[in-house]
């Protein structure tokens, strides 16, 4: 034990070992004596934590009012005198010692007495059931429980002894109280106190008091503007005021503050979409210029989306007719606020198509479009109309047809017209027609590696590389979208417009949407896949031989029919004769009053039936569509008249051999037979066009030119050539350049002549030379009036007749 011992000593080593003892123990060392100071605070740590545990869960128990502590011996010599003075003779002595066995117990008078668990854990469960009227609590007097103040416990040798005293009361809290209730009553009763204003001063406080909220109104939208990324937290402050509660001036203030935020957002919302940062970007630091940019886009963008919001809630109110506990505006004005905040709504969808939340807004106007008040539905879709003019790339417009297409299946087809008839203005001209055909095409088999290697040079490829850089660079730079990614959002859009037009047809046929449907038919109908031309035709012609369309609408079928076979329908071996007759049967049915917008259609549709299918058209149906235009000419009104003979010439410039309807003589056999309806059979080589000599008298000056140029043949120089401004418009422009829908004349015609004749004239048929000096008399006595008495030389003869 002896050589051990010294061995396991621990000698001190010399300046010398300790010279030699490297860095790394050192360090090591003072780790872990670092680590013994941490470890033993912890432990110290821990056991102040259990001690204040003790010390609360003692102050949290129930104050029991016996004493554990064991009680003194006269205490305990008076008990046992009074247990011997009861009368025991009226119990048994079983009870006489579980009684005296229990009071014992300081628990039994302390605890729950309805409860019936065990007093202790280790008594065993009464094998007797205990009764419910048993586990019913006695009922007591209550007295009003005080509460009680813990303080810090008392430790003995017995234990922790719990300290506790009653809180006092304070009787300033009554007093206290009766101020408030004091103050209350004086607000309460200083409005009926006061002096009443009279309705000058009214007006004058509400002048006074709208013109300090403009004045605020404007300070806080000017500070905005001039420099937004420091004052953007004044948006916060200009946008309380939509919640304005003087009911005097809060829906003029609500209105312009609304108008205010709206121009505000216009001005400061950048160019480009704010995105939310990543917990990445966020965490990293960066410079304060970027930081601040950060912030202002942050704070830009939650206020824009709280604006919108209480735009929502507004438009919400009013359709619910919601009544707001501050009514600071009454349910009246309820509209006139709702109103400027949909023409709110409809400017930012208008002017920040490229921001945040432009889809909500979508979904807030689409439904709005559909509304039962007209100024409403108007705004909302002259916006839509607007924002599909000029959404150059189509994004837009594809979540605008999306939510379109919902809404009217959702409704089950019950929208206005006005709804599809915004689909128009859609800028779709090119959309991806092969793209079928290319997915059931074999897949083009590209260059590998392998090839590229063996075919071109490393120069050629190295070359190449560097033109396809170049060529991403300059499109970034001219931040031009491709080509194939508008494409397709137009053939996808399209793709959803006809979804929402073939619905219609197929489930709706008795719409009101018909119309419009037919319309937008007829618009992009050259954009339609082939395979669904003959279903298409089908449908059509079944819609009007049916007999329930209008004129109106029997016109978009003839139009939409064509314009599919005169786009991709060349392909197809159809024969449209059925629809060239309808259109020459209806022809004379246009209107001839007022109401003649449907001369539009029937020019639009001349023109893709006759001059665009020149090749497939026979001189005789030219021949006899020339007639019956002529003849439609002489009772329509000049605006139509022009744009009818205008389609005539272009008739006779594309069929020259229609110069034979200018002579009288005629070709073959048979007479012309205007009454039958089919346009090849009714021999029109066999009539003339009188009716140009007719229209060469016509009171517009435009018709008599037009009527003239065509008796000479409608030539295109010379002296019988129309002027260029003419010659160059087409008919459906000239029918609108002399519109008359305000019934005036377009260009005015000149009224008779405003002179009055001195002298009649008195023909022959004056033969009785009374009635003439009669009327010489009268003609010279204008001041006086002779009366005329043509029955005086007839009034004797009867009189010596009667007398007879």
């Amino acid at each position: 034990m002896g050589p051990a011992s010294k061995k396991n000593r621990k000698k001190k080593p010399s300046f010398r070992k300790l010279l030699k003892t490297s860095n790394l123990k050192l360090e090591n060392k003072l780790k872990n004596r670092q680590f013994k100071q941490q470890s033993s605070a912890k432990k110290q740590r821990k056991e102040q934590r259990k001690l204040r545990q003790a010390i609360t869960d003692v102050s949290h128990q129930t104050l029991k009012p016996l004493e554990r502590y064991k009680k003194k011996p006269e205490d305990e010599e008076e008990e046992e005198e009074f247990l011997e003075t009861l009368p025991t003779d009226m119990m048994d002595e079983d009870d006489l010692e579980q009684i005296k066995a229990m009071a014992q117990k300081a628990s039994f008078l302390t605890r729950d007495i309805s409860s019936c668990a065990p007093v202790h854990a280790k008594k065993r469960k009464s094998e007797q059931p205990v009764e419910k009227y048993e586990k019913m609590p006695r009922k007591m007097q209550q007295k009003e429980e005080k509460e009680l103040i813990h303080l810090l416990p008392i430790k003995d040798k017995s234990g922790l002894i719990p300290q506790s005293m009653e809180k006092p009361v304070v009787p300033e809290a009554e007093e206290e109280e009766e101020p408030k209730d004091q103050d209350e009553l004086e607000i309460e009763e200083e409005p009926e106190i006061g002096p009443l204003l009279t309705p000058q001063e009214q007006l004058e406080l509400r002048t006074q008091t709208l013109m300090e909220k403009k004045l605020r109104i404007a300070s806080l939208s000017s500070a905005i503007l001039a420099d937004p990324h420091v004052n953007i937290k004044k948006l916060k402050e200009l946008r309380a005021m939509l919640m304005e509660t003087d009911p005097c001036v809060a829906v003029t203030v609500r209105k312009l503050v609304m108008v205010s935020l709206m121009e505000v957002f216009k001005d400061i919302v950048p160019a480009y979409r704010i995105r939310p940062l990543t917990e990445d970007e966020k965490a990293t630091k960066v410079k304060k210029d970027t930081q601040q940019l950060r912030e202002f886009e942050e704070g830009l963008v939650s206020q824009y989306k709280f604006y919108l919001e209480d735009l929502e809630q507004t438009v919400k109110d009013w359709k619910q007719k919601k009544q707001k506990r501050s009514k600071a505006v009454s349910l009246q004005c309820y509209k006139g606020l709702a109103e400027v905040a949909i023409k709110c709504i409809c400017d930012l969808l208008v002017a920040l198509p490229h921001f945040n939340f432009h889809n909500n807004i979508i979904v807030m106007v689409v439904p709005l479009m559909n509304d039962p008040v007209r100024t409403v539905s108007e705004m909302c879709c002259e916006a839509v109309r607007t924002l599909l003019k000029q959404d150059k790339i189509g994004q837009a417009s594809l979540a605008m047809v999306k939510v379109i297409s919902g809404m009217v299946k959702s409704r089950n087809y019950n929208v206005k017209p006005e709804v599809l008839k915004s689909l128009l203005c859609l800028r779709i001209k090119e959309v991806d027609m092969k793209k079928d055909t290319e997915a059931t095409a074999p897949k083009k088999k590209f260059m590998s590696f392998k090839e590229k290697k063996t075919s071109l040079s490393r120069m050629q490829r190295k070359w190449k590389k560097t033109e396809e850089k170049l060529q991403k660079e300059l499109l970034e730079a001219e931040a031009s979208e491709s080509k194939e990614k508008k494409i397709k959002l137009h053939t996808e859009t399209l793709n959803i417009v006809f979804l929402i037009y073939f619905r219609i047809l197929k489930k709706a046929q008795k719409s009101i949407l018909l119309p419009s449907v037919l319309e937008g038919l007829a618009k992009f109908a050259h954009l339609i896949n082939l395979e669904f031309f003959d279903d298409l035709l089908a449908v059509l012609y079944g819609l009007i031989i049916s007999g329930d369309l209008t004129y109106r609408e029997s016109l978009h079928c003839i139009l939409t029919s064509f314009h599919i076979l005169s786009g991709q329908g060349d392909v197809l071996n159809i024969d449209p004769l059925k629809f060239y007759s309808h259109l020459y049967k209806t022809l004379l049915t246009l209107h001839a009053g007022g109401a003649n917008d449907d001369t539009t259609i029937v020019l639009q549709c001349l023109d893709v039936m006759l001059t665009k299918r020149r090749k497939q058209v026979t001189l005789q149906r030219a021949q006899a569509f020339m007639k019956r235009l002529s003849t439609l000419g002489l009772h329509v009104l000049p605006d139509s008249c022009v744009g009818v003979l205008a389609a005539n010439r272009t008739l006779m410039h594309t069929f020259p051999k229609c110069d034979i309807l200018l002579d009288n003589e005629m070709q073959g056999s048979g007479v012309y037979l205007p009454e039958l309806d089919m346009p090849e059979y009714c021999n029109p080589q066999n009539t003339a066009l009188w009716e140009l000599h007719l229209l060469k008298r016509h009171y517009h000056p435009v018709v008599r030119k037009f009527a003239a140029h065509l008796m000479k043949g409608a030539p295109s120089e010379g002296s019988g050539a129309l002027s260029m401004e003419l010659s160059r418009r087409t008919p459906v422009q000239l029918f609108e350049d002399y519109s008359v829908k305000d019934m005036t004349f377009n260009p005015p015609v000149a009224g008779p002549p405003s002179k009055k004749k001195e002298h009649f004239t008195i023909g022959h048929a004056f033969l009785d030379p009374d009635l003439k000096t009669q009327i010489d008399a009268a003609l010279q006595t204008e001041s006086e009036q002779t009366s005329l008495d043509f029955t005086s030389q007839h009034t004797p003869q009867e009189t010596c007749m009667n007398a007879h």
